[in-house]
């Protein structure tokens, strides 16, 4: 099965959306801009993605003033982004199913935006440390 993913990443390297469609089209381009729009809390001044056809029209219609990037290794913090996934997904073969996608890819953006410290959870615990402890409050709060 082949699965796409789509990453909305900030310029701060905080993960918005992630968005798993089984083809590449602009059906499946549009919901996701339009999902990671409703999501965002301010519209994009720029959008970068790599140089597959249906982005440029369908940023036409979603976001027209925002500036399309589609330069050589303009993208490389949503590879690099995706590579931490991947290293993830190796030891699992892979995902089977679009929701098992969906839940796995979500959560390991949840926890890569804590990790990185774009949560107040754990805000004030060394980076290494920050994971388990908010987990630790997570768990108080239920």
């Amino acid at each position: 099965m082949t699965t796409l993913i789509y990453r909305a990443v900030d310029e701060y390297g905080q993960v918005i959306d992630v968005y798993v469609s089984p083809r590449r089209d602009s059906g499946a381009a549009r919901r996701f801009f339009h999902r990671a729009l409703a999501t965002a809390v301010v519209a994009p001044v720029e959008v970068v993605t790599d140089q597959a056809a249906c982005y440029l029209r369908v940023l036409e219609e979603v976001l027209p003033e925002a500036w399309h990037r589609i330069e050589r290794y303009a993208n490389n913090r949503i590879e690099a982004d995706h590579a931490q996934l991947k290293r993830r997904l190796r030891p699992m073969r892979g995902l089977k199913t679009n929701v098992g996608a969906r839940t796995v890819i979500a959560g390991h953006a949840f926890i890569q935006n804590i990790r990185r410290g774009h949560y107040e959870l754990a805000a004030d615990s060394p980076p290494e440390l920050r994971v388990a402890a908010a987990f630790d409050e997570l768990a108080q709060a239920v």
